[in-house]
Order: structure tokens, then sequence, then C-alpha cells
């Protein structure tokens, strides 16, 4: 609304102030009121209709001021609306003294907008408890903004204490109630089960859309991917189908199983049933289809897109990146600035990952000067990780603890550990020595630390420093994560770990590894034994790298899959380097393409070579 029209209108209405406050007349002003803040699109326009709210003395009009703090959440003025309604409420330690005129629909209003809030959360549950304080009943609409405010904030005590408030007014039976309750305990529960949500689930009486996809969503942000794809299954049986944020959610399971045939059933599923293509959805194709190996078909959806967000570019540029195709990335980014599309800093994250993994130092270089010579956004540590990064992968190590040594912001541990890394692998073990003391020193509960020392060690052949490593990690009550392969055969995800014997094929399972590691010796593998980090002898530790998990992933593929068929793996760690040069040659012995995706990036072997670069 234009502020003269508003003028306009708060001048008729002054003219009235001073007459009768008969009903009608009072209800006349209400309704411009409420007309008012309807059409209300400015903080501005919205302080001169709190000018005129007082004037007429509708400020304790609880139907106003109920639209009044609506209005005002929309415009990002919660604030400012609180201060208007709770004069009383200075600061976070004190509670809103509410008036008679304060419903629960008024609070009802400031709960949700707050729980909505990035940084104001706590204040919606000073508000429930000031309403349960001065003996306002909350209704079924108040649990659900309280909740989501508990789940905001990660408060599982908080939230178990909202619950119990759920049970005693009567609510716990209300749907829309049990699956904020569901959203909340996927947030607060720590771990990959949410035991807490699962038993509201289970318990139910009535599932619906939400019911389903909110423990989905809480699975896929556990990590137990697995079980997120099971439920979508689950709930297929019954007959539910899914929308486009169901879809979203299962979408994103899949991509961190790395199951590229789930993958393409789920676009094929999303055609068959017309689910809405919005952005969100194709930005989550995008990412999946990068992310499960088929990176062109992520290039392909994002072609086809009509409406590309900042999210889309991001999406295919990293997707590329993670393929070591960091020319195209560069591109693709080059492409998006000339369409006048701004890159943001997550952007500039994607293009410094992309020369990062293809050796595109020079580039790499001119970005990150770009990034505040041109678009004047400041570098954040994150950038500089991958500087730091980008320089240690190429062997430039001396060039990267300089670039550290000159950054305006404190290096983390993550850039040290960036660096001790590339000492181990360029060879440059007595400075990673020195550094690997300092992350321990800084970070004695960080396994990888410990692992960092402890490979170097080896490699210096310094058995008793590397066994004292060993030791501290024990009394300290740290285990390395092992390591672990995953692989999509026949709708089924297999999980094979160092040494596995679990799965029901696995004597055929190890004689393929006897058989490989004969074939590929003959084509010229020699084992890289350095990467056994134990004191035993040459033939044991050959014998040690042949369990490790990604191989041990192939044979299976080998033995379940038609020749010439492709070998899709996922690995938890990062490929070791033995098992990188082992797969070069089982890629041209058995003529497969094998791509890996481990915690960095892609591997796309193929005629004994790698997509890396042995940038990797």
């Amino acid at each position: 609304m234009q502020l003269t029209a508003l003028t306009t209108t708060l001048s008729r209405l002054q003219l009235q102030v001073s007459l009768p406050p008969d009903t009608t007349k009072r209800r006349a002003a209400e309704q411009t009121c409420l007309t008012l803040l309807r059409t209300c699109d400015t903080l501005a326009t919205l302080t001169r209709i709190h000018a005129l709210i007082l004037k007429l003395g509708l400020h304790h009009n609880p139907l106003v001021l109920t639209k009044f703090a609506s209005t005002a959440s929309n415009l990002d003025a919660v604030h400012y609306a609180s201060s208007v309604t709770f004069p009383d409420d200075r600061n976070d330690e004190t509670t809103p003294q509410p008036r008679a005129f304060h419903d629960a629909f008024l609070f009802n209003t400031f709960i949700r907008a707050f729980a909505q809030t990035t940084h104001a959360k706590p204040r919606a549950l000073r508000l429930y408890r000031a309403m349960l304080r001065h003996a306002v009943s909350p209704n079924k609409f108040t649990f659900p903004f309280v909740l989501k405010a508990c789940a905001g904030l990660a408060s599982l005590p908080l939230g178990m204490a909202v619950h119990s408030a759920v049970v005693k007014f009567g609510f716990e039976e209300d749907i829309h109630v049990r699956n904020t309750m569901i959203h909340m305990y996927c947030c607060c529960d720590e771990g990959s089960e949410p035991k807490s949500a699962e038993k509201v689930f289970d318990e139910s009486p009535v599932r619906d859309l939400v019911t389903w996809s909110a423990m989905i969503g809480g699975y896929a942000r556990a990590g137990n991917s697995t079980r997120a794809v099971s439920l979508f299954r689950e709930m297929q049986v019954t007959g539910m189908c899914p929308d486009e944020i169901t879809m979203v959610l299962v979408l994103s399971a899949c991509a961190d199983l790395g199951a590229l045939e789930l993958g393409k059933w789920l676009e094929s599923y999303v055609e068959r049933k017309n689910i809405t293509k919005s952005v969100t959805l194709c930005n989550a194709m995008i990412d999946m289809f990068a992310k499960c190996g088929d990176v062109d078909r992520a290039v392909k959806i994002f072609r086809e897109m009509e409406t590309r967000t900042i999210v889309s570019w991001t999406s295919v540029i990293v997707g590329l990146a993670m393929h070591g195709r960091g020319l195209e990335a560069a591109s693709v980014f080059d492409e998006m600035v000339e369409q006048g599309v701004k890159p943001d800093d997550v952007a500039f994250v994607g293009v410094l990952f992309a020369c990062s993994h293809s050796g595109l130092v020079d580039k790499g270089h001119y970005y990150f000067k770009t990034m505040e010579n041109r678009f004047n956004i400041v570098p954040k540590i994150e950038h500089y990780g991958c500087m730091v990064d980008m320089l240690s992968r190429a062997g430039l190590v001396n060039e990267a603890v300089e670039f550290v040594r000159t950054m305006p912001v404190e290096p983390n541990q993550v850039i040290w550990r960036s660096i001790v890394t590339a000492c181990n692998a360029r060879g440059e073990l007595r400075l990673g020595e020195s550094m690997g003391k300092e992350l321990i020193t800084s970070e004695p509960m960080h396994e990888s630390n410990y692992v960092l020392l402890s490979n170097i060690y080896a490699k210096l052949m310094r058995w008793e420093k590397k066994t004292k490593v060993r030791e501290m990690m024990d009394v300290k009550g740290i285990r390395k994560i092992p390591g672990s392969t995953m692989i999509e055969m026949n709708n089924e995800i297999y999980e094979f770990v160092a040494g596995d014997k679990s799965h029901d094929q696995y004597k055929e399972i190890y004689e393929m590894v006897e058989e490989m590691g004969k074939e590929i010796r003959r084509a010229g593998y020699v084992p890289t034994t350095s990467q056994v980090l134990l004191d035993i002898d040459e033939e044991d530790k050959e014998d040690a790298l042949h369990r490790h998990s990604e191989k041990l992933a192939i044979a299976f593929a080998l033995l379940s899959t038609p020749p010439g068929t492709p070998i899709r793996i996922v690995k938890n760690l990062r490929v070791c380097e033995d098992c990188h040069s082992a797969t070069k040659f089982i890629s041209k012995v058995y003529s497969r393409e094998i791509v890996v995706r481990d915690r960095n990036r892609f591997h796309h072997f193929k005629n004994g070579l790698c997509s890396c670069g042995d940038f990797w």
C-alpha cells in the first residue's frame, strides 16, 4: 500500500476517534485496521498502522494484535511486534507478563513467529511458559509451534517436557501434533537410530504423508539412509503416494548411499506419478545423480530446467568437481556469472573445490582473488581451506604452509590435517611428524590426528613410536573409524568391511580376490606395502592389503555381474594408495569400468587409468 493512501485513511479515522465509542464504529475501525494489515508490505507502513491502532484504542483488541503480530512476522519484524504486545519483555531473562486480552491465538502467533527465526527460538518457549503460568490454555495449534522450536534448539529435555504437556492437555492423538513430535525427536535424538521418534511413529493410530515424510527425513538426516529408503518402500506398500517433499528426502538418502539404480527408478517414478518437478526437486535430482556417479545425467537435468537458482548452479559445479572434471566445472561457473547470476560464498567453495581436485592451481588463485576484488565476498575459512587443499594435492607443500602463515584468519584443524596428509603422500615426513604432534596437542580427542601421525611413523619404519600413538588412542578410548565399502546389486545394498566374512558367498569372494591378485600381478601390479601400518613381513602385508573392503566389493561384483558391466562402489574413507593402484589394473585386466566414490571425490577407472589424474 502506498503511504499516501494510508495517510488518507488514517486522517479519516482520526476524525472518528472523538465520537462515542459505539459498537458499530468500533467494528468499522477494527475491520479497517485488519484490511490495512492484510495489505501492509513494508515496515514503515506497519509503524504507521501501529500509530493508528493506538489512536483508535485498539491496542487491547486481541484480533487486531494477532493480525499485527502475523504481519510483523512476515516482514521479519516479530521483535518489534513483541515489544508492542509485551512491553515488559525487555531481555531474554524476563518472562512476558500476559494481560487479560492475551488469548491463545495471540500467543500462538508469536510462538510460531519466534519458532521460525534463526536465533530467537528460546523466546517461543518463554512465551509458551508464560501461557501456562497465566492459565492461558494451549490448544492443538500451540504444540506444533512449540515442538518446532524444541527441534530447532535440538533440546531433547525440552522436547520431552513438551511431550508430557501434550499428553496432559489431551492432544497426543492429534495427527499434526504427532507429526511435529516425530520431527522434534528426529532432530533431538543423537545417533542413527532416533528411538523416541520411532516409538511415536510406531504408535501413531493414523499416518498421513507428513507422518511418513517426517520419519523418512529423520533417518536421512541421521545418516541412516538405508532405513530411510526401506521406510519409503514400506510407505508405498500402504498405497500412500509421495509428494515433492518426500521425494526430495528419499533422493537425499539415495545420494548418500550412492545407489544409482535406485536413483534412476526414483526419477522414473516422479515422471510416472506426475509429481511436480519444482526447482527444489530438480536440484535434489542433480545432487543425487552427481553423487551416484552419473554426472552427465545431472548436467542434462540442469540444462533442461526452465528456472535455476544459485543452488542449481552450485550443485552442477560441485558435481563436476567431484568427478575430476574441473575445467567443465570452471566453465559452468563462468557461464553462471555471464548470465548475471551473482555467485555466493558456497558457489566459490564449489569452484575452488573443482580446481583443487583437478590440479588447476592457476585457476584456483584467479577465482580466489576474484571473490573479493570483483564480488566483494570476504573469504571464509572454507575458502582458505580449499586453497590449502589445492596446493597440498598439487604437491606444493611448502607453498601451502606459507599460504597458511599469511592467512588473515586463524587456521583450523582441518587445514592442518590437509597439510599433514600431503606431507605423508609427498614424503615430507619430518614436517608431517612435527605438525601431527601439534594437532594431537591442540585436538587430543580427534581420532584422525592419531591416525595421521601413526601413518607417518609407519612410513618412517619407527614402529615403536607408532605403537605408542596407538596406545595413546586406547588410553583415551579413541577408536579408528573402520573402512567400509557399499555396492548396489539387484536393488540391494551390500556392505563390506576389511576382512569381512559375514557375506553368504565369502569363500567365493576370497577366492576371487586371490585370482584378481594373480591376474593383476601378471599385468605389472606391485603391492604398495607401505600402506600396511604394521611391523610384519612383506608377504603378510600383501595379504592384509587383499582384505581391504573395496577389493572384497569389487570381487563380489565380478562374481555377480556379466562381463563388461560397470561396477560402482562407495567407500566411507579415502581410497588407499594400494587399492587405487590395484583398481587401475583390475579395470584393464577385466575390461570393466569401475566407479569409486570415496570420502573426497569420484574415481573413474577405465583401461588402467583413473579420472583423478592422481590428484586424489
